[in-house]
């Protein structure tokens, strides 16, 4: 388990990016009352979704405003059409951590 950040941490509605020690970096989540975590990095280009915003559980990219889901990592919408990783989010105390 990865240890990702502090579950206060996460504003309602905006992404908060996280560099893992490995330097690999995701974006966590907090949206209706639960967490979700990404890969920062847009498939469709050299883009962190940490500055996008969420709308009805997609992240939108902030470069081309294609869309990704939060929960399954699933490319919505265009330009955007490779999937990114997304990762369980589990609550330890008041720290969320992901299996990675």
């Amino acid at each position: 388990m990865q240890i990702l950040c502090k579950a206060a941490d996460v504003p309602e509605d905006e992404p908060l990016r996280v560099e893992l020690p490995d330097g690999h970096a995701v974006a966590v989540y907090r949206w209706e009352g639960a967490f979700f975590c990404t890969d920062d990095m847009c498939s469709h280009g050299e883009a962190s979704l940490a500055e996008g915003y969420v709308e009805n559980g997609e992240i939108m990219c902030p470069y081309h405003m294609g869309s990704f889901c939060i929960r399954t990592g699933e490319a919505r919408a265009a330009p955007c059409s490779v999937d990114i990783v997304a990762y369980d989010v589990v609550e330890q105390g008041d720290e969320l951590v992901i299996d990675r």
